[in-house]
Parts: structure tokens; C-alpha cells; sequence
């Protein structure tokens, strides 16, 4: 938690001025990620030693482009601004600009200073400048905006130290505002000023027209003396952002030098290509293609080396420690629940270093803007791309992420089709059942069919998402429209400070998330799994001395016999047979479907559930749980539980299905009602088990 003894710097700029690359640099992965109270937005607080032995919260604010807040994001700033008891309030605020952007960058830094906030100007990618012909003028910059400035790089790192200098001296920064708020509505103002003389003009202001908590003040009483009907206080925010860029217009003719002529840039030339109609798409094609044979590729060898160092610690565990129900549970339960997920670390890795690289490039922008054009036909915008693809990571994130979708119905929706997209706890299931019945070949000596089966999946569940948004766009009777407007970021080469920092704490969450129910539910597992009603778990053995007392059965025959039936007799079995009827038109035996309903609680808990159950009724722990799923052959039959048939239903289950107990809670929380997230879970899970059921019945 924040100390009282540090001071606090806040780190606010608009989107893609390289704000999150400006506070890695100062923290480092000295972060902690949370929740802001009462709301799902996400707070990232780092910590970072300043010169003269000073220590700094540094807080990494939602980015905005203005104090004239149109979503619960922006919302967060304004209200931390206003809010000195806030234990996080800024003793500074570093507004981070870019130097390209500087003009409408600046809108923000104003509003900023009329708050009368220590404010430091910090303008990022300054190693552009040659490139871009820009000059600056610093020393008027400074005078005319009354600040300090701090020309930095957060790529190159360069200014960082200069930066840290500057936040030291926070007290010696001007808090006199850039203009008056009063040139607004001079009588208007001056009542207000009458009024309240000892607040902020500025203040008042935004109190009047946010919808922000402010503790200070009765907002009521503000609202009743100096109400304004809607129309009048949108003609003076406008009026305010057009004296506003007025000023800056001013300061920059001097501030600010650009000579196109000796510009080197080359980005409308890329844009044209990237954004084409056709090749646009293309392009974006290849790219998936590339990544999902990259993601198979390169973690065969860190997943098949973390699959056997587990079965080797579950070997040594039960060989080592003293026999009892203890060890039992370490080398049954624990260690092979945890395995089951760690094995997938490379490929959950992998993924995220790609997303990471395409958002840090800027090339991420240009997919939302390509693929815009399609979400329309669809009754969504390219706002809906966001979370779309950001459900690739995590379908909670990408739900609160929908929050900038200003209409309601194009948000609804996109709620609830969201969960359709492919998330990396599916990857799992996905990477073991492919790898089980999916040939290790290639076709035309090139193309994987295993990753080419994995981008499939991934495609198809996207391609679910828009074909259910276009039936629930003809079904809800919702009036509204928008408007859709995206920023094209600057092509970069991506920071690896960045992309390393972002790969290692989505996978830490991943892990750590996932972990905590894992291990939880392998030894809930492990405990129904190792007991059983005495009539039939207790006499194992006696029952299959008398069912092969004909033809008795060798010594490790007849151990593994005796911990198979053990197995069927235990609670879980006994469970898992009641269940059986259901989804044996599926290809499922009762191991799948314990693992299938116990991966309601997290998907990826399928894979760690039938390790537990594999090596409670296996005596060879040293195999691995890919060869001992493999090996799972019908007792009936003698046909192999994962064939193609099986395989196939599985992957189709779980592309489909509502199997995740945290996004039924955000959806809760996010359309207020049950009967969403109630419509949700029906309607995904009867769709997953029709689907599976009829691809097992034509492939079987």
C-alpha cells in the first residue's frame, strides 16, 4: 500500500502518448495492479527512488483526452483530482505528451494547472523530433505555460534521470493557471466566485458539469444555485475548448517548429497498405497465421521438458517421502493439478508477447480501424473490436473494457458475445487435445496442422461472437447510434522493456489466478478421488481377486487393476458415472466429465483435473499426463478415449461453452441484472453440447 512518508506523482496523459512505457521506466515491475473501490477499472500503482533518498507512489491514471469526462474511465481522473483527502491524491502530476501531438496534448495540461495541481510537462518520444522536423522552443515553452518541461524518450530511456530530478522539486513548480477559467462566462463565473471564494474557480466548474463524487462540497447545492440546462453547459465546454486551443495556438507559433520538408515519414504510406480494403485484411490474415504456428512451434521443447520434470517430481515425491495419505496427496493431487497448468506457460507467453509487440507497434489501431467496417454490418463499431480482441487475453478485462462503448445496446451485446472470443484459458484444453489427435504434419511442407487447427479455433470463435451479435442486434428492441472515432497511434518499434514487463505480469496473473483454484479443486479432487463408501472402495482388492480368480493377474497388473476400481468406487467415480448418460453421446467417458463440470469454476482447470484423476488411478507417476491421456483406452471397447471424433467434440465444447464462473460475475456487475449473465450461460452451454454432440455423431 502506499505510504504516507512517499510522495504521490500521477501519471496522466491521453492514450498513446506513451504513458504505461513512462511509468515502467520509473518502476520497473515494482508494481501492484488492482481495482479502484466499487469499480472494475483497473489501478496500477509503482514505486520508484527518486534523487536526494525521496520515494514516489507513482499512480498510472486512465488516459483521457480531456477533464470533460464521457466514461467511467475518465471519470476516475477527475475525481481523484478534485479529491484532496484521497490518500492517493498527487503532490504532482507529470502530464505525458507526445511531440507530434502536442497541440491537442496540451488541452489536458491546461485544465490540469487551472486545478492549481504542481503540474510537470513531459514531452515523450523526443527522439522523433529529427525525424518528424520538429523543434522546440523550452525555455518560452516553460514561461508561457508556466511549468517545467521534461524532454524525454521512454524508448531510448533517455531524460528518465532528468525527469526524476525535476519530480523532486515539485514544491519550486508554478501552480498559477495558464488562463483564466473565468474567460468562459465572465458573470457567470463571477457569481460562482462570490459564492464559493474559497474554492477553486476550476473546480466548481467540473463539479457542475462532471458526474464525479466530490467530497468537499455539496454538488447539489452547486447544481441548484447555478443550474444550466444541458444545452447551455455543452455551448460553454465548448467555448472553453475553443479558448483553450486559442492559448496554445498562441504558444506554440513560437514554441513549436515543423519543417515537413525535411520529415522522413513513411507512415501514410503504410497506413494505405495496412488499411487497404483488401490487403488490409490480408496482411492482418498472415499475421494470425504466423503467430498460431509460432505459438505451437516454439514451445514443443520448454512444454514437453516442464511435462516431464512434473511427472518426475510426482515419481520422487511418492518414492521419497514417508508412505501416507500426506504423500499421497502431494504427488497425486498437488503436484500433478499445478503441472497440468504450468506445462502451458510457454504458449500463454508466447501469445501475450505477440499481442504485446502488435499494440506497442501501433498496428493493433489499425485492426480496429480495418475491422470497423465489418462490426457495422453486424449493428456493432469498431469500438467493439477492442474487447473483442482483448478477450483473447481475458474475457473479464475485455467485458469492463466496453465501457467506452457510449450506446447501450452496442455495449450489451458486445457483453454478451465476448465470452465467444478465444481467451488464453482455453489455450490449455485447446494445446492438449490438439496435440493428442491432431497429427504433428505439414502440409506443403510448411504449415502446421496443429497450429493451423489452433487459428481455426481461434477464428471460429470469433466468427461465433459476430454471427451472435448479429442475431441479438435483430432481437433487442434498443434504440440508439454512435459515432465511431479511433487515434492512429505513430508505427514504433516496440520497446522490449515493455513487452517484457507486459509478458511477465499477464502470465504471473494468468498463473497465479488460475493456481489458487487449481490447487484448491486438485485436492478437493484427490480427497473424493482417494475415498468411497467401504462396500465397494474398501474391498477393491477382494473384487478383482474374485473377477480374475480364473486367471489371476500379475503383481503391477494386478496393482493397477486395484487402483482402477478403486477409482470407479470413490466419490468422484461414483459421480462421474451419474453424469455418464449425459455426455457419452458426446464421446465423453466419466474422467472428461468431472474434468468438464469441474472446469465451470475456470477452463483451465479441465487439463489439471484429469492429471489429479489420471494419477490417483495410475501407480506410475513417472508418466506424463499427455501419455497417460493418450493411453486412456474404453474398458467396453478398447477404443481410445481421445480419438478424432472425441478431439474434435472437445475442442467444439469448449469453444462454445460458458465455462467460466468469473465472467458470469462481471457480466453481473456490468448490465446490473442476472438475467443477462443467466441468458448467457443457457444459451452458450446448450449451444456448446448440441454442437459437440453432433460433431461426435458425424465423426464417431
Amino acid at each position: 500500500m502506499a505510504s504516507s512518508k512517499n510522495i504521490n506523482v500521477a501519471l496522466i496523459g491521453n492514450p498513446n502518448t506513451g504513458k504505461t512505457s513512462v511509468f515502467n521506466q520509473l518502476t520497473g515491475l515494482n508494481q501492484q495492479v488492482g481495482n479502484y473501490p466499487g469499480i472494475t477499472v483497473e489501478k496500477k500503482i509503482g514505486f520508484c527512488k527518486l534523487p536526494n533518498n525521496v520515494k514516489a507512489n507513482i499512480l498510472d491514471l486512465p488516459g483521457t483526452y480531456s477533464l470533460n469526462a464521457s466514461s467511467i474511465d475518465e471519470n476516475v481522473v477527475i475525481e481523484l483530482l478534485l479529491n484532496k483527502n484521497d490518500k492517493l491524491f498527487p503532490d504532482v502530476a507529470l502530464l505525458i505528451t507526445d511531440v507530434e501531438n502536442l497541440k491537442r496534448n496540451l488541452l489536458l495540461f491546461t485544465q490540469i494547472k487551472d486545478l492549481e495541481i504542481p503540474t510537470i510537462l513531459v514531452i515523450n518520444m523526443a527522439d522523433l523530433m529529427q525525424y518528424k522536423g520538429i523543434s522546440l522552443d523550452i525555455q518560452h515553452l516553460e514561461e508561457q505555460l508556466k511549468t517545467k518541461i521534461a524532454l524525454i524518450s521512454s524508448r531510448k530511456g533517455f531524460g528518465i534521470n532528468e525527469l526524476k530530478d525535476l519530480i523532486v522539486t515539485y514544491p519550486d513548480i508554478s501552480t498559477e493557471p495558464c488562463l483564466n477559467a473565468s474567460v468562459i462566462d465572465p458573470e457567470y463565473f463571477d457569481k460562482l466566485r462570490k459564492a464559493f471564494p474559497h474554492q477553486l474557480l476550476y473546480k466548481l466548474w467540473l463539479v457542475i458539469t462532471q458526474d464525479v463524487n466530490f467530497l468537499n462540497l455539496e454538488r447539489n447545492e452547486i447544481r441548484n444555485s447555478f443550474t444550466k440546462s444541458h444545452a447551455d453547459l455543452k455551448r460553454l465546454q465548448q467555448k472553453e475548448t475553443i479558448k483553450r486551443y486559442q492559448f496554445i495556438n498562441e504558444v506554440l507559433k513560437q514554441g513549436q517548429k515543423i519543417d515537413t520538408s525535411i520529415a522522413k515519414d513513411f507512415r501514410s504510406k503504410l497506413d494505405r497498405i495496412l488499411t487497404h480494403k483488401f490487403w488490409g485484411y490480408a496482411i492482418f490474415f498472415i499475421i494470425l497465421f504466423v503467430i498460431f504456428q509460432s505459438i505451437f512451434e516454439w514451445s514443443k521443447v520448454p512444454m514437453d521438458l516442464i511435462d516431464s520434470t512434473f511427472a518426475t517430481l510426482s515419481s520422487l515425491a511418492s518414492q521419497k517421502l514417508p508412505a501416507g495419505v500426506l504423500t499421497n496427496l502431494i504427488s497425486q493431487g498437488i503436484i500433478p493439478g499445478i503441472g497440468g497448468i504450468l506445462i502451458f506457460i510457454p504458449q500463454i507467453a508466447f501469445l501475450f508477447l505477440f499481442i504485446s509487440i502488435l499494440e506497442e507497434s501501433g498496428y493493433m489501431s489499425r485492426v480496429v480501424f480495418l475491422m470497423d467496417k465489418i462490426m457495422r454490418k453486424f449493428g456493432l463499431s469498431g469500438k467493439s473490436v477492442v474487447p473483442l480482441i482483448s478477450g483473447t487475453a481475458c474475457a473479464i478485462p475485455a467485458i469492463m473494457a466496453t465501457r467506452n462503448i457510449e450506446n447501450w445496446k452496442e455495449r450489451l451485446i458486445t457483453i454478451l458475445v465476448t465470452p465467444f472470443t478465444t481467451c488464453s484459458a482455453r489455450l490449455p484444453v485447446y494445446a492438449i487435445i490438439i496435440a493428442l489427435v491432431i497429427p504433428d504434419q505439414r502440409l506443403f511442407g510448411i504449415i502446421n496442422m496443429q497450429g493451423l487447427t489452433l487459428m481455426l479455433l481461434y477464428l471460429l470463435g470469433f466468427g461465433m461472437a459476430i454471427f451472435s451479435a448479429y442475431v441479438l442486434n435483430k432481437i433487442l428492441k434498443i434504440k440508439g447510434k454512435t459515432y465511431f472515432v479511433v487515434e492512429m497511434p505513430n508505427y514504433k518499434l516496440p520497446l522490449f522493456k515493455n513487452v517484457a514487463i507486459n509478458v511477465i505480469e499477464k502470465t504471473k496473473a494468468f498463473v497465479f489466478g488460475a493456481g489458487k483454484i487449481i490447487l484448491a479443486i486438485s485436492i478437493v479432487l484427490w480427497f473424493l478421488a482417494s475415498n468411497g463408501p467401504k462396500e465397494n472402495f474398501g474391498n477393491a482388492a477382494q473384487i478383482i481377486i474374485e473377477r480374475n480368480k480364473d486367471n489371476p493377474l500379475p503383481p503391477f497388473a494386478f496393482q493397477n487393476a486395484v487402483a482402477s476400481q478403486k477409482l470407479e468406487s470413490s466419490y468422484i467415480g461414483i459421480m462421474g458415472k451419474t453424469i455418464e448418460p449425459v455426455i457419452s453421446p458426446l464421446g465423453y467417458d466419466w474422467k472428461i466429465g468431472i474434468a468438464v463440470i469441474s472446469s465451470f469454476a475456470a477452463r483451465e482447470v479441465f487439463v489439471g483435473t484429469l492429471a489429479t484423476i489420471y494419477s490417483v488411478g495410475d501407480i506410475d507417476n513417472e508418466d506424463t499426463i499427455k501419455n497417460k491421456m493418450q493411453a486412456e483406452k474404453n474398458p467396453v471397447t478398447g477404443a481410445k478415449v481421445f480419438n478424432f471424433a472425441s478431439g474434435i467434440s472437445l475442442l467444439l465444447f469448449y469453444a462454445f461453452a460458458m465455462q467460466c464462473a468469473s465472467t458470469l460475475a462481471v457480466t453481473k456487475k456490468e448490465t446490473n441484472s442476472w438475467k443477462w449473465p443467466a441468458a448467457q450461460l443457457i444459451f452458450m452451454s446448450g449451444l456448446a453440447y448440441l454442437i459437440a454432440l453432433l460433431a461426435y455423431q458425424l465423426l464417431k
